[in-house]
């Protein structure tokens, strides 16, 4: 210990603050993933929306965490931790999956530390439970951080005395800190909560320079479970560590760990409101023309074909033109947005295109924005206010503000013929993870996609798609089911086994209008990779309302094995009740309520975080009849997911992206069916909220 810490003291000699770039470094990661030191936690916060990667390392453990900023206020962690020799007396590996949070209950002041508290390892087997109140200053222009907290649980076993809260109650006295059977991971331990010994921990941190920071601290945890199972030695509550930044964010850190391991830690912060291109790489969209120039190869007579110069134009844009009529002053166009992720960005250019190619006595552009060959919003421009504000510093808001948004159950622009039928196709390369298996951390398959897809007509879409295979691991798996429910989800695995080239999809789709404010939907075939059958659904959803609604029921039946067009004999009826509500500020709340995959009956909760570029983080439970006992390992559904939209990656842009959902453990309980193009996903985009969420794309 003595030599790390000398280590130390030489590195910060060695290296000036001045030979150092302008780097500025993020307060200590804990090995938890966790604002922290090395076991202790600090009371600061990642910045607002951040996610956090982090992986630390020591002999026999390994740590993998995702964090996620999810208010300025509230943290919440996953954590995959893989134990060796931690289970059958040393001879056992324990691979545990658990979550934190962490809430800020004070801002730090010029005289006050800022002050949370937090849950660890709070619906796990309990190997890293504890509880924890924290509090933090900063000194010396923020360089030097001074923490000290009270713990429970794990931070609660060195040098622990009795539980202060016991005054409020015998319950709060006594705990149990054996670690639960793995079957027994995710129920709430609610009664266990800042109950047994108590105990003081402290930790300080110093940043020598703009790459360089030392932290020592004084830690609470006597590391019980790992002395009592494995060769773990605790020789003393001092740790120390050593940190070095990198300019995009990235530290790299060695620890000393209670005088008798070291380890490595390697953390990764990733801004979704920062992407790599923050201000686009596309093609600058079309000045507008003084009005008395504007049109002047003008023709009335073409303007409703392909052989338009208007029709041209868009096609430049990425946009097609599908339908438009003029009546006196007002003009109105139907278009399809083929490569702008944000809508606005859409609208924008198809009015400086339409103002550029329109007579200047056409005075107002109605356009209908479609999804799938439906019309699903129609926003109402003038072009004295395009005009006005094109230059405008505040440009952007004020043509919001001047705009108007409204249903469009049915279009009420003429369609160009020769615009259906449409085809489309592409070969991409595909990723499928399984990321945390209860045995493999990672498994994973790549391979090539084959997708196409056929519209005869407005909102009828025929498409498919087929993979193949080229490396990976997810047929490696040897966890075979024990589930107690129908096998709907847990022999999963048999599909990676059992195919090789596989039909991914392959449905007809309807999309229909049944009147205002409702949208509606019919897709019959192979669904997705378990299951084919018929989807019906219905969604209320008015332009303007953060509310939606919506109830879908569908008929589902096992596919075969080898994912080509044999079906099993289990079938089954499901359905759900849906409410969807957009809470302001990027938040999106969604409650399901139905009949799930394997006949059981619940609810599903969700919330998700959405950027203004197309950025999400979200994470659900689902609660049924299903007991907890009968669900088996993981207790409950739950799960963590995002999506990367591919312009916030490249810039560019481009429709897409890449998106996945993290599961603790896949099981049978809970189990819905993974359908594509449910139209609250298909209709949003195009509608109030979201476009004045994204309108700054109006003007790019």
């Amino acid at each position: 210990m003595k030599t790390f810490y000398h280590s130390c003291v030489y590195a910060t000699l060695m290296v000036s603050p001045a030979a150092a770039q302008d780097i500025q470094l993020q307060f200590p990661v804990s090995i938890y993933g966790t604002p922290g030191y090395i076991d202790v936690p600090s009371a600061e916060m990642f910045p607002d929306g951040q996610l956090q990667l982090s992986s630390s390392f020591r002999n026999d453990t390994q740590f993998y965490a995702l964090s996620f900023q999810i208010t300025p206020r509230l943290l919440g962690t996953f954590r995959y931790a893989i134990a060796r020799g931690f289970d059958g007396n040393g001879k056992g590996d324990r691979f545990d999956r658990s979550f934190d949070v962490k809430y800020l209950l004070a801002d730090e002041t010029n005289y006050l530390p800022g002050v949370a508290v937090g849950l660890q390892d709070f619906g796990g087997t309990g190997i890293y439970s504890s509880e924890y109140v924290v509090a933090s200053k900063h000194f010396a222009d923020d360089r030097l951080v001074l923490s000290g907290g009270l713990g429970w649980g794990r931070l609660g076993t060195y040098n622990g005395f009795s539980n202060p809260l016991s005054a409020l109650g015998t319950s709060f006295s006594d705990r149990n800190l054996s670690v639960k059977p793995v079957e027994e991971a995710g129920k709430l331990s609610t009664g266990d909560w800042l109950s047994g010994d108590a105990a003081f921990f402290a930790a300080a941190s110093y940043q020598v320079n703009n790459r360089l920071r030392i932290a020592i601290e004084y830690s609470s945890d006597a590391y019980v479970n790992e002395v009592d199972r494995t060769e773990f030695e605790h020789k003393t509550p001092f740790n120390a560590a050593l940190s070095y930044g990198f300019k995009n964010g990235a530290e790299l850190s060695v620890y000393a760990l209670h005088g008798s391991e070291m380890g490595f830690m390697a953390t990764l912060p990733i801004n979704p409101q920062k992407p790599k291109f923050t201000s686009g790489i596309e093609e600058a969209p079309p000045a507008l023309l003084p009005a008395r120039t504007a049109a002047l190869s003008w023709d009335a007579n073409s303007v409703q074909t392909k052989d338009s110069p208007l029709f041209a134009a868009l096609k430049d844009q990425g946009i097609t033109l599908e339908g438009i009529s003029i009546e006196g002053t007002i003009s109105t166009v139907r278009i399809n947005n083929g490569r702008y992720p944000a809508q606005a960005q859409a609208l924008g250019r198809t009015a400086r295109v339409l103002a550029n190619n329109l007579p200047k006595d056409i005075s107002t552009f109605r356009i209908e924005s479609t999804a799938n060959g439906v019309t699903t919003s129609r926003t109402i421009l003038r072009r004295a206010d395009l005009e006005a504000l094109e230059y405008d510093l505040d440009g952007s808001w004020r043509t919001f503000a001047r705009a108007k948004i409204e249903d469009a159950p049915k279009t009420q622009a003429t369609s160009i013929s020769g615009t259906y039928p449409k085809f489309d196709w592409r070969v991409t390369p595909y990723l499928e993870p399984a990321l945390f298996d209860p045995d493999n951390p990672v498994r994973a398959d790549f391979g090539i996609q084959l997708a196409a897809s056929v519209t005869p007509a407005r909102g009828f879409v025929l498409s498919g798609a087929i993979r193949q295979p080229l490396t990976g691991n997810l047929d490696a798996s040897t966890r075979s089911s024990n589930s107690d429910l129908p096998h709907v989800r847990t022999d999963s695995v048999e599909y990676a086994k059992q195919s090789d080239l596989e039909i991914k999809h392959l449905t007809a789709e309807y999309f229909f209008r049944p009147g205002r404010n409702l949208f509606g939907r019919i897709t019959a075939g192979y669904l997705e990779t378990m299951y084919g059958g018929l989807s019906t659904e219905l969604l209320w959803k008015p332009v303007n309302s953060p509310l939606a609604l919506g109830a879908e029921i569908n008929y589902a039946k096992k596919r075969d094995y080898d994912q080509l067009f044999g079906f099993q004999s289990y079938d089954i009826v499901t359905g759900h009740a849906s409410a969807y509500y957009d809470l302001g500020r990027g938040y999106l709340g969604q409650v399901d309520v139905g009949r799930y995959l394997a006949g059981d009956y619940g609810a599903t909760f969700s919330l998700d975080r959405e950027f203004d570029n197309g950025f999400s983080v979200g994470a659900f439970f689902t609660l049924t009849d299903v007991s907890f006992d009968d669900f088996g390992e993981g207790s409950f559904d739950k799960g963590i997911r995002f999506n990367i939209p591919l312009d916030w990656l490249t810039g560019t842009a481009t429709k897409g992206g890449y998106g996945t959902t993290i599961r603790p453990v896949l099981r049978d309980g809970g189990a819905r069916l993974d359908v594509r193009n449910r139209l609250y996903g298909v209709v949003r985009g195009t509608q109030t909220n979201e476009l004045e969420d994204r309108w700054g794309k109006f003007w790019r």
